[in-house]
C-alpha cells in the first residue's frame, strides 16, 4: 500500500496536481507548523510549507524508514528535537538529498505503513500542508512495500562508464580525491557553534586550494555543496577520477571519555578482508581496480585480485598516514595521544588507492573546537597535510624505484 500510495502521490503530482498549481522553486519549511506526534496507534506528520512541491514518499527497511523527497525545501529553523512529539519514531534526518532535490527521513520504531497522505493549499498565501498518516503493519506487510520507487523524473542518471586514467609523467602532478565527510541529509556531527559537514566542506576547499598552489598535486572533490553523497560512490569518484591518493576529512564527537587532536585513520586488517569479499559479490566491478576488467571474473577471483591489490596498497596507506600525522605535528598541530589507528570506515575500501581518513580534530573538544572553527589555525593543519603528502610522495617515489630494480 505505502509503495504504491508514493507512484500514485507521484504521478498526480507530475500529471498535473503540482504543476497546474505552479509549483516551482524552493519551498521554505515552517517549523511551527511542523511535527511528527502519535495519533492513537498510529502516527501523524504534518509537514507545513512556504509553497507546494512535487514530492514522494516511500519506505525502506532494515532499518525500518520512512522517507520523503521534495523538489525542494530549505529546512533552515526545523530541527529533529522540536519536530519529533512521538514515541514511534526514533529519530529524524533532513537536508539536500542531491542538488535540486530534498529528503526527510524518519526512522520508525517499528513497522508502520502510510495510509494516507495530502497536501493541501491555502488559496490566499500559496502556503502548503502536507499530511501524512502512519499505521501499524506487520512485518511481512512492511516487507511487501518497501523500497525506493524508480523514476527517471525523479532518480539520478544511471553512472555512466568514463576512460580510465591515462599513462602518466611520473613528475607529474598526483591527482588527491579530497573528500569532506558527510553532506545533504547526513550532518555528521553537530554544536551549538558548528556543523561537521558544512566545516570539513570549508576545510577541504581550503585545503584543495594549498595543494593546488604547491604545484605538486591536482585535486578533486567528492563533493563541492552540501549535497549527500553515498559511500560507495565517493570510492567509485575516486577510480573515475584516476586519483592517486584519497584523503576522507572528518571533526567527530566522542560522548564518553575525553579525546582531542588530529587522529589518521587507514583500513584495519579484519576489515580489508570482509571488503574484499563484499565487493567481490557486487556485479558493478568497472571501479574495483583502475586498469583492470572484473566483469567477468567471478567471485572468488574477484577476491583474490583485491587481495593481491591491498598487498601493496595498505603498507603505502600507512606509510601516508604516518606522514600528515608527522606534517600535522611539524606545523605544531595538536595530535591525538594515539594517532595513528586502523578501522573498518567503508571509504577506505578502495584495493588500489592509498587511502586514509584524518579526523582533523573532535568537535566534542572546547580545545580543538576553538581551533577548527580559526582560520588561521585550519591554514596550518592544510599546511602540515601539505607537508605530509609531499614526503610520502617522495617516499613513495623511492619504495617503488626499488622495486623496479
Amino acid at each position: 500500500m505505502g509503495r504504491l500510495l508514493s507512484f500514485i502521490t507521484l504521478i498526480w503530482l507530475l500529471a498535473g496536481g503540482a504543476w497546474a498549481q505552479g509549483f516551482s522553486g524552493l519551498a521554505r519549511i515552517d517549523a511551527d507548523a511542523s511535527r511528527v506526534r502519535d495519533a492513537g496507534r498510529g502516527t501523524e506528520v504534518v509537514l507545513g510549507l512556504s509553497q507546494g512541491v512535487p514530492y514522494r514518499l516511500f519506505t525502506l527497511a532494515e532499518p525500518p524508514r520512512l522517507v520523503l523527497d521534495f523538489q525542494e525545501v530549505d529546512w533552515t529553523g526545523l530541527t529533529a528535537e522540536t519536530l519529533l512529539q512521538s514515541e514511534q519514531i526514533t529519530g529524524a534526518q533532513f537536508g539536500t538529498y542531491v542538488p535540486g532535490w530534498s529528503r526527510l527521513v524518519l526512522q520508525l520504531a517499528e513497522p508502520m505503513k502510510v495510509s494516507t497522505a495530502a497536501m493541501t493549499l491555502d488559496q490566499v498565501t500559496a502556503a502548503a500542508r502536507l499530511a501524512v498518516s502512519l499505521a501499524p503493519a506487520t512485518a511481512e506487510e512492511f516487507a511487501a512495500g518497501a523500497g525506493a520507487p524508480q523514476d527517471p523524473r525523479w532518480d539520478l542518471p544511471a553512472p555512466q562508464t568514463m576512460p580510465g586514467k591515462g599513462a602518466r609523467d611520473e613528475n607529474a602532478p598526483l591527482l588527491v580525491m579530497l573528500d569532506p565527510g558527510h553532506g545533504g541529509i547526513d550532518p555528521g556531527a553537530e554544536t551549538e557553534v558548528v556543523i561537521e559537514k558544512h566545516l570539513m566542506l570549508q576545510f577541504a576547499r581550503e585545503l584543495g586550494e594549498a595543494l593546488l598552489r604547491s604545484g605538486q598535486f591536482t585535486v578533486q572533490m567528492t563533493r563541492d555543496d552540501d549535497y549527500f553523497v553515498s559511500l560507495e560512490r565517493r570510492i567509485a569518484m575516486a577510480h573515475q577520477a584516476g586519483a592517486d591518493v584519497f584523503i576522507s576529512l572528518h571533526a567527530d564527537t566522542i560522548s564518553e571519555g575525553r579525546a582531542h587532536g588530529s587522529t589518521v585513520y587507514t583500513l584495519s586488517k579484519e576489515a580489508s578482508d570482509v571488503a574484499s569479499a563484499k565487493l567481490a559479490e557486487r556485479h558493478l566491478r568497472g571501479d574495483l581496480l583502475s586498469g583492470t576488467d572484473l566483469s567477468e571474473a567471478d567471485d572468488k577471483v574477484t577476491a583474490v585480485m583485491l587481495d593481491l591489490a591491498r598487498q601493496e596498497t595498505q603498507p603505502r596507506s600507512d606509510a601516508l598516514a604516518a606522514a600528515l600525522i608527522d606534517g600535522l605535528r611539524g606545523q605544531g598541530r595538536p595530535i591525538n595521544n594515539r594517532p595513528l589507528r586502523s578501522a573498518g570506515f567503508s571509504v577506505l575500501k578502495s584495493a588500489d588507492i592509498p587511502s586514509v581518513l584524518v579526523e582533523i580534530g573532535f568537535l566534542s573538544s572546547k580545545r580543538d573546537l576553538q581551533n577548527l572553527v580559526d582560520p588561521d589555525w585550519r591554514a596550518k593543519a592544510a599546511r602540515g597535510i601539505l607537508n605530509g603528502l609531499i614526503t610520502w610522495r617522495a617516499q613513495d617515489d623511492a619504495r617503488r624505484t626499488l622495486v623496479r630494480q
